[in-house]
């Protein structure tokens, strides 16, 4: 029998990505699929407390196996700033071209422009909370490239390469990328866990 997880989000090319890996054992559904439509609180002063506000929040509302993620972009020259707060980091709308202008501007000058994407996932699986993260090392370039991903894609080259995320295809960003990594490690405990029968 299939079991079903919410994943703590609206976003359905994120939901699809974590289904294709997590295969057929595990049936994942929105947030929306299980009637929650509010904006959930993230209030937490780090990635993962965020994560586990979110995750704690659908659990205590219908007592179900859920989970839920939060990222952030990390730079060393900056104290690892936006970190919590790279989806605001502009304002308090969310705004990808303001957000990575204000970047770029606080960057100007520094010689480091070293960062990292840090992804946190909170699962709580039979009332308890299991968390996984994925890093990617990187470095913040001086303008946009590319034309796909979001948020600082276009200004983030990951250690090893020659492009920014927002220059590679979907596939080739998951299989290096801080959320791919994190999620690498939930399917991994998740089959783990269904292949030694406790759920």
């Amino acid at each position: 029998m299939m079991k079903r997880i919410i994943f703590s989000t609206n976003n359905r090319h994120k939901l699809e990505e974590v289904q294709h890996s997590l295969g057929d054992a595990f049936e994942l559904v929105t947030l929306k699929e299980v009637g929650i439509v509010e904006d959930i609180p993230e209030t937490g002063e780090t990635l993962q407390e965020n994560a586990s506000q979110k995750s704690h929040y659908v659990f205590d509302r219908l007592g179900e196996d859920c989970f839920a993620d939060d990222t952030g972009l990390e730079v060393v020259a900056l104290n690892g700033a936006p970190g919590v707060h790279s989806a605001r980091y502009a304002s308090l709308e969310k705004s990808d071209s303001k957000n990575i202008d204000l970047l770029l501007k606080n960057l100007s000058g520094k010689l480091d422009r070293s960062a990292r994407f840090r992804t946190v996932i909170s699962l709580i699986l039979n009332g308890q909370e299991y968390l996984f993260e994925g890093i990617v090392n990187g470095r913040i370039i001086e303008d946009r490239r590319g034309c796909d991903g979001f948020g600082y894609d276009p200004i983030f080259v990951p250690d090893g390469c020659d492009r920014t995320f927002a220059e590679m295809s979907m596939e080739e960003k998951n299989q290096i990328s801080h959320r791919g990594r994190a999620v690498a490690k939930l399917v991994e405990f998740l089959k783990q866990y269904r292949s030694d029968g406790i759920i």
